[in-house]
């Protein structure tokens, strides 16, 4: 029987993806594979275009999906614009979104190499694979991090392990982790990590995000940065 490929496995497991406990009070888990129609449909496209093979890759762990990123899309740190333009995904069928994490993003790809040269070499994941929200002082809902609320953290965090150790079994390299978050993430993930033996280095990059809203003036020194922590490791897996 011909073994799946990673890109069948990363689907599967997408599509799998379901939280049923007790979230604090006010907080909704955004689950883009079984609340947006186009998610799983899109992703699906994405991974059997660049993960069509069992070839290894480092990881690089995120937070959790935003609503006009992931959440649309079902790709971590790629919104609508960027899955369409510059992967070549012409099936996706919802809104298109601007997401600033996915502009750092895609700009660090094209240096490194391109898309096909990135997502040979890595796959991006968050810790928590499902996006959280809650209702902002307008009302509407907003973004909400699993490090935001202890309660929340503790609420999900065997999901979450679970989650992250799932996909590590796919094949990826367990010797260094990138973690996106230099503050609650890595500090939460660390410990995780201490706990569960993901990897056996952590190196901890400024949340794309970060660099957009409050470094905006100094991309090119973050995207040095990203490209020389990941030719650390290029010739490892």
């Amino acid at each position: 029987m011909k073994s799946k490929t990673l890109a069948e496995r990363i689907i599967d497991f997408n599509a799998s993806l379901y939280f049923d406990g007790v979230l604090p009070e006010g907080i909704h888990v955004m689950n883009p594979f079984l609340e947006n129609p186009s998610a799983l449909a899109a992703s699906s496209a994405f991974y059997r275009k660049y993960y069509a093979d069992n070839s290894p890759r480092h990881v690089i762990v995120g937070i959790n999906p935003g609503r006009f990123g992931a959440g649309l899309t079902g790709v971590p740190f790629t919104d609508p614009k960027r899955l369409v333009e510059r992967c070549g995904i012409t099936g996706y069928e919802g809104m298109i979104t601007h997401e600033p994490s996915s502009v750092f993003m895609y700009e660090m790809i094209r240096q490194y190499g391109g898309e096909a040269a990135f997502y040979g070499d890595f796959y991006i994941t968050s810790f928590c694979p499902l996006g959280f929200t809650r209702a902002g002082r307008t009302g509407r809902e907003v973004n909400f991090n699993y490090y935001d609320s202890k309660p929340l953290y503790a609420a999900v965090k065997g999901f979450m392990v679970e989650s992250l150790r799932r996909q590590l079994d796919f094949g990826f390299s367990g010797d260094t982790g990138f973690v996106l978050g230099t503050g609650k993430n890595v500090e939460y993930l660390s410990r995780a990590n201490d706990e569960s033996g993901f990897f056996k280095k952590l190196i901890a990059l400024e949340h794309p995000r970060y660099i957009m809203q409050y470094k905006a003036r100094r991309i090119q020194e973050y995207v040095d940065k990203y490209l020389d922590a990941f030719s650390s490791v290029k010739k490892t897996v």
